[in-house]
């Protein structure tokens, strides 16, 4: 059966549970909510299933969660108790497991399967309450690899790009902006020189220009303001690189405790 071909996503998935919990000032991060909530009907069709890269999950070797019935990881910390009583139960796909790791092999890159039923982390289960809230489409979470080489990360992509006409939507969630230490005031000129940068690499005429300029994102504009460290940004790597040569386009912007917040699409 063909499908139409699924976008490549790179999403931002909040604070922790921000969306199941009250917050100060109550509409901080509604805007980005509504976001989430709308992807759904974006999309050319209900996707088969979901290979979804978090900011949350690092390995030696890129790992694919292979369980049919993932449980969660609440990998957050002093959120209130009925934060971590939150469910998910979307199916996993153990044969969609088996191909993204035969596709990231065939690509010359190291692989694993984990076979320890490690949960969906929030950085997956959080924004997917809100895009698929039945819980109906599979879920296939992919790690990223330890050292966050975005080179590395790009090639990933490339090798699953292939799912996308297969009716495989992939996401990378993460953040555009993360810096815990800097998430107000202090924050706000850095996101917004950062948020410009980024928004001109993803929305670049080639791929081959667009991956040379994610390539070298540390040498942007307040880099390294944005992201001490970078785990929440290379899941963009990955969308961009399962892109081929679909152009990205920026989806969302928003203004959250005055910083930048972007999310992006391609195809």
């Amino acid at each position: 059966m063909s499908h139409p071909r699924q976008p490549s996503l790179f999403i931002p998935h909040g604070g922790g549970p921000c969306f199941f919990m009250d917050w100060q000032p109550a509409d901080t991060w509604t805007r980005m909510q509504a976001f989430l909530e709308g992807i759904a009907g974006t999309l050319p069709e209900r996707p088969k299933a979901v290979v979804v890269i978090s900011g949350h999950w690092e390995e030696d070797a890129f790992t694919v969660n292979a369980a049919s019935a993932p449980p969660l990881l609440f990998d957050y910390y002093g959120f209130p108790e009925h934060t971590y009583r939150l469910t998910y139960p979307a199916p996993g796909a153990p044969d969609l497991a088996e191909r993204v790791v035969s596709l990231l092999s065939a690509a010359g890159l190291p692989t694993a399967t984990d076979h320890t039923n490690r949960g969906l982390d929030h950085g997956v289960f959080i924004p997917f309450k809100l895009i698929f809230p039945d819980a109906d489409v599979p879920v296939v979470q992919l790690s990223l690899l330890r050292g966050l080489d975005p080179a590395t990360h790009i090639k990933a992509g490339e090798a699953l790009a292939a799912l996308r006409d297969e009716g495989v939507l992939i996401v990378g969630s993460g953040m555009s902006y993360h810096n815990l230490r800097a998430f107000g005031p202090n924050g706000r000129e850095p996101s917004r020189l950062f948020d410009a940068w980024l928004t001109d690499a993803v929305e670049q005429p080639t791929a081959a220009a667009r991956d040379a300029a994610l390539d070298a994102w540390s040498s942007a504009p307040a880099a390294r303001i944005a992201h001490p460290r970078e785990e929440h940004l290379i899941p963009l790597m990955v969308a961009a690189g399962a892109a081929g040569t679909d152009r990205g386009n920026k989806v969302y912007a928003d203004d959250v405790n005055g910083l930048a917040i972007s999310a992006f699409r391609f195809g």
